[in-house]
């Protein structure tokens, strides 16, 4: 996916979302095909990738897209279907992966985040690269990064959707989910 006008460069944000969303397919594959210890520490690690991927766009994506001409119906319709998956996640969670019922959550999530993709790349990735230089968007990729780094691990309903709660709730979040997965590594079952 390009512009027209110039290749998307490694540290695009546009292409670290591409990687990302190739990442998350992935994921939801393996999670699909697991068991027992092996499918929680896969649906862990999909998790993770879900919150910080998801909060880090609706506090470095979204208010670019919202800035552009037509991006604002699209920033909206973004953060509302993540904060629907959110509620999807969070619930899952909750259930656990040997709950019978997961199997059928997931795939439930897996459409929603799968439909909800699409619409980013189809919508959202060409605002970016219309209205941001290769330079820009390489400092978007940065900046995603190291909001990602900072991100919650765990879903939470309340910053779901919305830039200004991943700004405020979102750190302390952070640090309350860092917390809780180091106690659960030290103190496994």
């Amino acid at each position: 996916m390009t512009d027209g006008h110039e290749p998307l460069a490694a540290g695009d944000i546009v292409q670290l979302l591409l990687t990302q969303h190739t990442r998350i397919r992935e994921l939801f594959a393996q999670v699909r095909e697991a068991s027992g210890p092996a499918k929680e520490r896969l649906f862990g690690e999909l998790r993770q990738l879900l919150v910080s991927h998801e909060a880090a766009e609706e506090m470095i994506v979204r208010p670019v897209t919202r800035a552009a001409a037509t991006g604002g119906k699209v920033a909206a319709e973004r953060n509302s279907e993540e904060s629907d998956a959110t509620r999807l996640l969070a619930g899952l969670e909750q259930m656990g992966t040997s709950s019978p019922q997961f199997d059928t959550e997931l795939a439930r999530l897996e459409a929603s985040v799968a439909a909800h993709a699409q619409r980013e790349e189809s919508d959202e990735f060409p605002l970016l690269l219309a209205t941001r230089s290769q330079q820009q968007r390489a400092a978007m990729g940065v900046a995603f990064r190291v909001a990602q780094l900072v991100a919650p691990t765990h879903p939470h309903v309340s910053a779901a959707g919305s830039t200004l709660a991943q700004y405020v709730l979102g750190p302390v979040a952070s640090v309350l989910d860092h917390a809780r997965d180091a106690a659960a590594r030290l103190m496994p079952g």
